[in-house]
């Protein structure tokens, strides 16, 4: 995962949105709110196909879903969804791009803490790794351990549970090699010592398919080889790959 940095809409799409959020309220309030066919008949207007591209547009040429970042975004995603929460079917911080499969597994299901708060990651909100942790042995992505409170954190184990993180073999077979990608870079640069710090990053970020270089350098695989040798033996290369990376991973 990665986090994603939203988008704005036009002025007039927005309005738009919020116009036909008003509407979804007063049939709600009246009792003749069809959630199903308020949204299906609400995709096919321009408002929704420019949300659509908006969110296509915040994750790139290879428009991966925002949850799993291995299989194309396909359609728009509800974050709190529109069945039971139809007050935020047309509110734009709600919505997200998704894939096929996760749209699946996630369907209506949003678990909240007992103060009523999304115990799923959102990726347009928050840094996915404060709450998840990566195994490169597996390839799948697990529920982070908080060293501070001595558990697992309760939005990881969620997140990984609703989506089957911990489960589906092609996507932790994309998260491996993309992590051995990486690796391979590093180990080149260690050989060499020939490219600067910043001509490392770029390569990393471009080679970077799965969100994984946040986990590397600031999560747990720091510790690893070949990322745990390049911060012991070429400290200042690392902080500079540090301060390169906060501005694209951490912004």
């Amino acid at each position: 995962m990665r986090h994603v940095i939203r988008a704005h809409l036009k002025a007039d799409v927005e309005n738009k949105l919020k116009k036909r959020q008003n509407e979804v309220n007063r049939k709600r309030t009246g009792g003749s709110l069809d959630i199903e066919r308020e949204w299906r008949n609400a995709r096919k207007t321009h408002p929704l196909q420019v949300v659509l591209a908006t969110l296509k547009g915040m994750m790139g040429v290879r428009e991966r879903c925002m949850y799993c970042l291995d299989s194309h975004g396909t359609d728009i995603e509800h974050f709190w969804p529109k069945m039971p929460y139809p007050e935020k079917m047309f509110v734009w911080p709600n919505l997200l791009l998704c894939c096929a499969e996760c749209g699946r597994f996630k369907g209506s299901r949003f678990p909240l803490s007992d103060d009523d708060q999304p115990l799923l990651v959102n990726p347009t909100v928050e840094n996915p790794w404060q709450h998840l942790d990566f195994d490169p042995i597996t390839g799948n992505m697990v529920a982070r351990f908080d060293v501070q409170v001595n558990d697992w954190s309760p939005k990881g184990l969620k997140t990984v549970e609703v989506l089957q993180l911990d489960r589906r073999e092609a996507l932790a077979s994309g998260y491996r090699k993309t992590f051995m990608r990486l690796s391979a870079l590093v180990e080149q640069y260690l050989a060499t010592g020939t490219p600067t710090a910043t001509d490392l990053i770029t390569e990393l970020w471009e080679g970077d398919d799965h969100g994984l270089l946040n986990w590397c350098f600031f999560g747990s695989g720091q510790t690893m080889p070949p990322f745990g040798t390049l911060r012991a033996n070429h400290p200042q290369a690392w902080a500079e790959s540090i301060a390169a990376l906060e501005m694209l991973v951490n912004p």
